[in-house]
C-alpha cells in the first residue's frame, strides 16, 4: 500500500475533501486555480461570514483561516507531496476591507524551502489583484519526525 506521503499531491482532491468538513465547510471554502508552488481558493460572499449585519463586510476570521489552507497547499504543491507541517507565525495585513457581496479570492505561494522550514506569502482580493485587501507572510515547520 501507498504512503500518502509519497502519493502525488492533488490540490483540487484535497480541497473537494475538506469543503465539507470543519470550518472550511463553514466558510464555504473552494478550489479556484493553482500552479507549481501557488494555489487559489475563494471565498463566496456569504452575509453570514459579515462583520456585522448592517455593513456587510466580510469578517477578518474566514480571510485568515482560507489563507492559511492556501499557503499550506502552496508547501505540498512546491515539494510535490503531502506531509505534515504546523504553522508557526503567518502575518495578516488587512489593507482595506471586502467590498459586501463579493467573492474573496486568496492566493497563497510557497518561495523557499528548507530542511524543516517553509517560507509563504500571499494575498487575499475581491475582484481585481491589483487593490488586495489583505497581504500574508509566513513560515511553516514540517512535523514528520519531530
Amino acid at each position: 500500500m501507498t504512503h500518502p506521503a509519497e502519493m502525488e499531491f492533488d490540490p483540487v482532491k484535497l480541497i473537494r475533501m475538506m469543503a465539507g468538513n470543519g470550518h472550511n465547510a463553514l466558510i464555504g471554502a473552494r478550489y479556484h486555480n493553482h500552479g507549481e508552488s501557488w494555489c487559489e481558493l475563494a471565498i463566496p460572499y456569504d452575509e453570514r461570514l459579515a462583520s456585522d449585519a448592517k455593513s456587510g463586510i466580510m469578517a477578518s476570521g474566514p480571510i485568515l483561516t482560507m489563507m492559511d489552507m492556501a499557503t499550506s497547499i502552496s508547501i505540498w504543491l512546491k515539494t510535490g507531496r503531502f506531509q505534515p507541517q504546523a504553522t508557526l507565525d503567518l502575518r495578516v495585513d488587512y489593507l482595506r476591507p471586502a467590498m459586501p457581496g463579493q467573492t474573496i479570492i486568496g492566493r497563497g505561494e510557497c518561495y523557499g524551502l528548507t530542511r524543516s522550514i517553509a517560507f509563504v506569502r500571499g494575498f487575499a482580493h475581491d475582484g481585481d489583484p491589483g487593490r488586495p485587501v489583505a497581504h500574508v507572510a509566513g513560515t511553516y515547520m514540517f512535523t514528520a519526525g519531530a
